[in-house]
């Protein structure tokens, strides 16, 4: 069978595979083709797997196997450092730094490949959730209940996102939700256990 077209980029229906040589056929899916010898006027091969094309602007950051869904799960607080230095240096109240000093904050991820819905759960039902898309722009609520437009990326495995006067990053570091927010020369670190 004669295949030809333009290279295109593409994702398994099934994770998990390596992506080989693929080219468009007729009926628009990229077919898995296994490649013999070059034949008059094109390839000859033989279809193994059915793919999916995808529009290239989707590829703005693509993401492995390992990373669509690194982040999911939910996370209690084991441990803290800085943590009054750094609340007090974003303005929060001295009564807020008080009672949330020994909180078991709870955090639960859910991820989509780009995709992620990150909520904080604290002591009494209050709960905190922002959702938001790699590289777009997006509303980000703060610590401090502020909402506000960003642009959160995503960098060797670690979210980032610039709050208005924090940086903030988190990563998935040993089983284990590692969080570092920085204002000046104050770095809060945040590290929170996995649960589920």
């Amino acid at each position: 069978m004669i295949y030809s077209g333009e290279v295109c980029h593409c994702i398994p229906r099934r994770p998990g595979f390596e992506s080989p040589p693929s080219l468009e056929n007729p009926s628009g899916d990229l077919r898995y083709i296994t490649f013999s010898q070059p034949q008059k006027g094109g390839y000859e091969g033989r279809v193994l797997r059915t793919w999916t094309k995808l529009n290239s602007a989707s590829f703005h950051n693509p993401i492995n196997k390992e990373e669509t869904m690194a982040f999911s799960g939910k996370y209690e607080v084991e441990s803290e450092e800085n943590y009054d230095s750094f609340m007090h240096r974003i303005g929060i109240p001295a009564d807020t730094i008080e009672k949330g000093r020994n909180f078991k904050i709870v955090t639960e991820v859910i991820q989509n490949g780009d995709e992620f819905i990150w909520s904080q759960i604290y002591p009494g039902g209050k709960s905190m959730t922002n959702k938001f898309v790699i590289g777009k722009e997006s509303e980000i609520e703060t610590l401090g209940g502020k909402k506000f437009k960003a642009t959160v990326k995503m960098e060797g495995g670690k979210v980032v996102a610039d709050f208005p006067n924090y940086h903030h990053t988190a990563e998935i570091a040993g089983g284990k939700l590692v969080e570092i927010s920085t204002v000046g020369d104050v770095t809060f670190k945040r590290i929170s256990k996995k649960l589920a």
